[in-house]
């Protein structure tokens, strides 16, 4: 059966379509096209007057939502999960870590690894993001001190195994001992490597790329404080065009003016957009938990102890309604920053980030305001 899809325009990753028709058979799209060109067979039409045809989201930075943390490592906890991300616009994600016991970390890193490539009906996950244990004590933000791990690569393929080979990115300190030996041997085995949590100066930072370091975990937070004089890793994140660099835009994290300054500094191709929620995301405000942690959330805040942030509750769409309000970016580019640019970043550029002939037909429908008023994933509606 195919479907017909039409919308005023749709984005590519260098232009935009105008009245597009998009061809679907079978969960793959066949065909992309303006009216003006398109042959259109007989199909069922499905039509979007006056919104955007977009790449459905793929989030990189991602521990729950809807009541549920990927941590948990359940059929039951995913099914929420992803349901709850595709009404956002997200058709693919990393499930993301948290620092736990090490032999509760493996366990779950076991369970999410059975769980990726299994059929379901919302987001998808493509691979694991290990955000901890090889953290910085002083910028451990909401990750428990006495959890935290010296990196090793023995210890990095206990995890590697567990995973069963599933981690596609892992965020590490560079300044840690044996932190390079980590980064090159993950790095051979495929893995992205984001630096973060890190009180890295300049020259620990540099290092950190040059071992293999291509993209930075939640900029600004969690990092050395910039200074004139040691630029520290915020630094080279900023004034290395190689770098990708992830950004929660929830307003909380990141003042509009930083956020400004990332977007000049880091661009249309090497800016990403992320979330760092936590399984408060949709629900009321309340107690709740992000690993072993006792987490309070209030007006949509999410803190631990006194007023350290931990995670948010941000979603997708709203990030790039923001990003758009912050910077006066095009859509048409901040569409980018939360699907080509982490496809790129993380490898997955052949399956996700781009609305093209012979990909899944995972879109995100954008009302005039940049809304997400409907996702389709494998050619079929989600619903919002």
């Amino acid at each position: 059966m195919q479907t017909i899809i039409t919308a005023e325009r749709l984005i590519t990753p260098e232009e935009s379509i105008a009245n597009p028709v998009l061809i679907v058979e079978d969960g793959v799209i066949t065909s992309v096209a303006s009216q003006r060109d398109a042959e259109l067979p007989p199909a069922e039409r499905l039509g979007f007057p006056g919104c955007t045809l977009a790449p459905a989201f793929l989030d990189v930075h991602i521990h729950g939502s809807a009541g549920h943390d990927v941590m948990e490592a359940t059929p039951e906890a995913f099914s929420v999960i992803e349901k709850f991300l595709a009404r956002h616009g997200v058709g693919s994600y990393l499930a993301t870590s948290v620092t736990m016991p090490l032999e509760a970390t493996l366990k779950s890193l076991d369970g999410i690894a059975t769980h990726i490539g299994r059929n379901g009906d919302g987001a998808r996950p493509l691979g694991i993001h290990l955000e901890g244990p090889f953290l910085s004590p002083h910028k451990r933000g909401a990750h428990t001190e006495r959890l935290l791990l010296t990196p090793t690569v023995e210890l990095f393929d206990r995890m590697w195994q567990a995973a069963q080979g599933k981690i596609r990115l892992m965020t590490i300190a560079p300044e840690l001992p044996n932190a390079e030996e980590v980064i090159a041997h993950a790095t051979g085995l495929g893995v992205r490597i984001s630096l973060g949590h890190s009180n890295a100066d300049t020259a620990q930072a540099k290092r950190g790329v040059r071992a293999g370091g291509v993209t930075a975990t939640h900029t600004y937070n969690a990092m050395r404080s910039f200074d004139h004089r040691d630029p520290g890793l915020l630094g080279e994140v900023l004034a290395n065009d190689d770098l990708f660099a992830e950004l929660i835009c929830d307003g909380l994290h990141v003042d509009p003016l930083a956020v400004r300054i990332y977007w000049k500094s880091k661009g249309r191709d090497r800016a990403i957009l992320i979330t760092d929620a936590m399984g408060a995301t949709g629900m009321p405000d309340g107690n709740y938990k992000l690993g072993d942690l006792d987490v309070r959330v209030k007006n949509g805040k999410c803190v631990v102890g006194e007023d350290t942030l931990a995670g948010s509750t941000l979603t997708l769409d709203r990030g790039v309604r923001n990003f758009a309000e912050f910077t006066g970016a095009a859509i048409g580019d901040v569409v980018r920053l939360v699907s080509r640019n982490p496809a790129r970043m993380t490898g997955f550029e052949a399956k996700v980030g781009e609305l093209a002939a012979g990909r899944s037909a995972d879109i995100a429908v954008l009302s005039a305001k940049n809304e997400v008023v409907e996702t389709i994933l494998r050619g079929r509606r989600v619903g919002n």
